[in-house]
């Protein structure tokens, strides 16, 4: 069996309809949508709709704002124009027509963060499945999906503002991680509590892991950990007893699939 794995597309659409090439399936680990282009300040919706000033201060004040900064300056930003709900639901609609169009039969998607599932349904043909918080026997081998990323425990749920992207209540999240029971290959969008996996080298900030994850593998030891949603972390990869878990890369920079044999 040779599993094409990718995570944090951001809307590389020309490369993803590439990621199954040699694949028998393909697992997409979440963050589909290009919401804010880091490296492209004039792309991703933010650049597209609001302009390259309000994406550049967008990634300034995510890299180095104080608590409180990025959401008041997303509200300010936004509330410039009216209905920005509508316009940020038209613009993801039209991202995600493109990236589940050139996805193949034998997919298997969970959502990041900056995902918004709930639109997912429009876009979905009968060879996409999306298992999130789920174990399924895939080539013979158990695997088990966490889609999301978790707020700290004792946050609520966000609510109000035009864009809301997938983070999910801790309880909730821990109580998927707890319904995933004996399994081969685990696939999450977040990386496991691991130190050196979490932390991007670039933003300089401890990104927020899946909880629940690292106790999970050391109790079901599976041969792979396999997640996305840090874009440069200090390590990509790191050994948890039997468990070898990996990063799978940045593929809207990379562009290229990790390749996964059983």
């Amino acid at each position: 069996m040779r599993v094409h794995v990718v995570s944090d597309v951001h809307g590389n659409v020309d490369a993803l309809a590439r990621a199954a090439d040699g694949a028998d399936a393909v697992f997409v680990l979440g963050d589909l949508v290009d919401f804010v282009d880091y490296a492209d300040p004039t792309a991703g919706i933010l650049g597209r709709v609001l302009g390259e000033d309000v994406s550049r201060e967008f990634g300034r004040v995510r890299r180095s704002g104080g608590p409180g900064e990025l959401a008041a300056f997303a509200r300010t930003a936004w509330g410039r124009i009216p209905d920005p709900a509508a316009v940020i639901s038209e613009a993801v609609d039209e991202q995600y027509a493109k990236l589940f169009a050139v996805l193949p039969d034998d997919t298997w998607a969970i959502p990041g963060n900056v995902d918004l599932p709930e639109r997912w349904s429009a876009h979905l043909h009968p060879g996409i499945r999306v298992p999130d918080g789920e174990v399924v026997e895939i080539g013979g081998a158990r695997v088990g999906f966490v889609g999301g990323v978790p707020l700290p425990l004792g946050f609520p749920p966000r609510t109000g503002g035009p864009w809301r992207p997938h983070m999910v209540v801790a309880e909730e999240y821990l109580a998927a991680v707890a319904g995933i029971g004996e399994v081969d290959i685990l696939c999450s969008h977040a990386p496991p509590e691991v130190p050196a996996l979490h932390y991007d080298v670039v933003t300089r900030r401890r990104e927020l892991p899946g909880l629940g994850l690292l106790d999970l593998i050391r109790r079901e030891q599976p041969h792979h950990a396999l997640f996305g949603h840090v874009h440069q972390p200090l390590a990509a990869r790191a050994r948890v007893g039997a468990t070898e878990c990996v990063n799978v890369g940045h593929f809207r920079r990379t562009g290229l699939p990790y390749v996964l044999r059983w």
